[in-house]
């Protein structure tokens, strides 16, 4: 995950009405994922991979396996950073236990459901980074270690990624396995094009 942007000049009210927006359409797709039985990368992979094994809500597990991760980010990337990314999980934790109850699905074909879950994710995503927040600890992880032992972030994420699909294998069929890749490489392909400080990002 890429790191998130650093622009300042955002009003309160704007950076609010972003991470609520950005927060329910990654509520969103993890709705589809979870109705598909689907998993994702990152810490949000791992809380609907431990959601599905331990029975427990895939907000109130998301919630907590990002609590260590605070401390990460206040140290690298500062106390806005922390706080706004501490209230955008608390905002997709708390749409991921309202929408059950707002909208159902009869009929979703999966290959599609996987495709609009991570479209969802990656637009979601992008609308945090903008507004200097993230929903990620393992990329604050990733950062932290490229900064004390040289490793490069996205070699942290790729790896935790790698393990996490690996451990999905004794609780996921391969063909779900199969889709979910297809909706992670949706999620990093949108924010690959469109989270670029070469073309999008202020200096």
């Amino acid at each position: 995950m890429a790191e998130p942007h650093k622009q300042t000049d955002h009003k309160i009210w704007e950076d609010a009405f972003a991470l609520m927006l950005g927060g329910l359409l990654a509520g969103f797709a993890v709705e589809l994922l979870t109705h598909l039985n689907l998993i994702t990368g990152q810490t949000a992979g791992l809380a609907v991979l431990l959601s599905y094994v331990s029975g427990l809500s895939f907000g109130l597990v998301f919630f907590l396996v990002n609590l260590p991760f605070y401390v990460l980010g206040y140290l690298r990337l500062g106390v806005h950073f922390t706080i706004k990314s501490f209230v955008a999980v608390g905002i997709v934790s708390a749409w991921s236990e309202i929408l059950p109850s707002l909208i159902s699905f009869a009929s979703i074909q999966p290959m599609f459901g996987a495709l609009l879950a991570g479209v969802c994710a990656g637009l979601g995503l992008i609308v945090i980074f903008r507004h200097g927040g993230s929903l990620g600890g393992v990329g604050v992880l990733g950062l932290w270690l490229q900064e004390r032992a040289g490793i490069q972030a996205g070699w942290v994420q790729l790896g935790f990624d790698i393990v996490l699909f690996a451990v999905a294998f004794f609780v996921l069929d391969l063909t779900l396995i199969a889709l979910s890749l297809i909706g992670a490489i949706v999620v990093n392909g949108i924010i690959g094009v469109n989270h670029r400080r070469d073309r999008y990002i202020a200096r």
